[in-house]
């Protein structure tokens, strides 16, 4: 029998990622990390003489990151106790944007903060892997939780009927994002569990 299903986003909704990406550019590369904007992009200098860091060199650092340093991220507050109290009443799965070999490193590293979920990877616009996991399921009603507005755009153009939680529960990252609710593709912004649980259970129902 179907039931209900959440989706959620990891990083900054059920895991810190900047801040410990942060620490590691710092202590291990000498590089400063600070949003200003929400570009991400522009976040990163040389301490050594303010220089931008490429692009490219951009992502190498993200892949030497989740290579390395997965083991540092940990829990958001709240999470994994908001994970648990979800899973008795709908499916939790979890769609993350990483490429597809780290799909049991991330199984993994969920399972050790306590979240046992069934992971799928994703590149890109979120809304078609959404779709995708929506047409597997069948659930009686879907929730979707992310923490990047692009995303909840992306969702609210193919799969409408979802309902959609914009939260990003990075104190780091929450101020730069663009809040998705403003711009009409989620239904809520919520950026802490403690307040974002009881709203979710309410349309589980």
């Amino acid at each position: 029998m179907s039931r209900p299903l959440v989706i959620s986003d990891c990083d900054e909704v059920l895991l810190h990622m900047v801040a410990p990406y942060k620490a590691w550019l710092k202590a291990h590369h000498d590089i400063d990390f600070v949003m200003e904007s929400n570009d991400f992009g522009k976040a990163m200098r040389h301490a050594a003489d303010g220089r931008a860091v490429e692009p490219r060199e951009i992502w190498r650092l993200l892949d030497l990151f989740f290579d390395t340093q997965m083991h540092a991220q940990p829990a958001i507050a709240g999470a994994v106790e908001a994970v648990g109290t979800l899973a008795t009443r709908a499916d939790f799965v979890i769609l993350t944007n990483l490429g597809d070999g780290y799909r049991a490193a991330r199984t993994a590293q969920l399972e050790s903060v306590g979240i046992t979920a069934r992971v799928f990877t994703n590149q890109g616009p979120k809304g078609p892997a959404l779709k995708a996991i929506l047409d597997e399921y069948q659930p009686t009603r879907a929730v979707f939780i992310d923490d990047l507005p692009q995303h909840h755009h992306s969702a609210s153009q193919l799969t409408p009927e979802v309902i959609r939680l914009h939260l990003c529960g990075e104190p780091l990252l929450a101020p730069h994002i663009d809040c998705a609710h403003k711009a009409g593709h989620a239904h809520a912004r919520i950026d802490t569990w403690d307040h974002a649980l009881p709203w979710l259970m309410a349309r589980l129902d």
